[in-house]
């Protein structure tokens, strides 16, 4: 699942994107309100982190906009301006919560899952190939109806190939989407699909996950071979 973090304060910035990383998410950056506008236009994201005084164009005019361009993906605000008429101004111009700085990471975690709950209303996050089922919100994996315990990283390369499920995804996709800091080494997607193999396919007599020589993987309903 990827995230746009639209922070000015690189430090700040560059924290929440290696404890949100850390969480199986893949984050964006950007640093100022033109650059934030323009990528959560052009990506495909789950999720907004948008501060509000930003150089170039502030949050405020960044979430109006988007809005106005009938963009509803869910905005979480971040400000140093804790006063009501700000969180009302930033409410009112189309942002789903609001978080004042200094704040805490685990609340601030808890909020954005929150967020994707509230938007699995709209939108189901319960990606499913064959019996095997990813439930995006939740980051919980079943096959079978059985929980299968996933780390972050593995649940983002199974996540990605069940949004393409029967499509051969190629290892620089994989690496770009779970590790989207480190997308240089393919051994880093071989070791998880490894891992992922075992977890979901030998221990359930399965061979979902097959490689595509050349170019990666490929995750499809094997239940035909039953």
């Amino acid at each position: 699942m990827r995230i746009l973090v639209v922070e000015d304060e690189v430090d700040l910035a560059h924290t929440l994107h290696t404890g949100l990383s850390a969480e199986g998410y893949s984050v964006d950056l950007a640093h100022d309100g033109r650059q934030g506008l323009w990528m959560a236009r052009t990506g495909e994201y789950a999720l907004v982190v948008l501060d509000l005084m930003l150089p170039g164009l502030n949050g405020y005019k960044v979430c109006a906009q988007l809005r106005r361009e009938g963009n509803s993906t869910p905005i979480l605000v971040l400000t140093a301006k804790d006063g009501d008429w700000d969180q009302a101004e930033a409410l009112d111009t189309g942002a789903d919560d609001y978080l004042a700085k200094p704040f805490s990471y685990v609340v601030l975690v808890a909020r954005l899952r929150a967020l994707v709950r509230r938007a699995a209303t709209v939108a189901p996050t319960v990606l499913a190939v064959g019996d095997l089922s990813l439930d995006v919100a939740g980051r919980i994996c079943r096959r079978a109806g059985v929980r299968v315990e996933l780390t972050p990283r593995e649940f983002a390369v199974l996540e990605l190939l069940a949004r393409r499920a029967g499509q051969a995804v190629s290892k620089a996709d994989l690496l770009y989407h779970a590790w989207p800091d480190e997308a240089w080494d393919p051994n880093l997607v071989e070791a998880r699909v490894s891992a992922l193999r075992k977890k979901v396919d030998a221990a359930f007599h399965r061979q979902s996950l097959q490689t595509v020589r050349g170019i990666g993987y490929r995750l499809v309903d094997d239940r035909e071979r039953d």
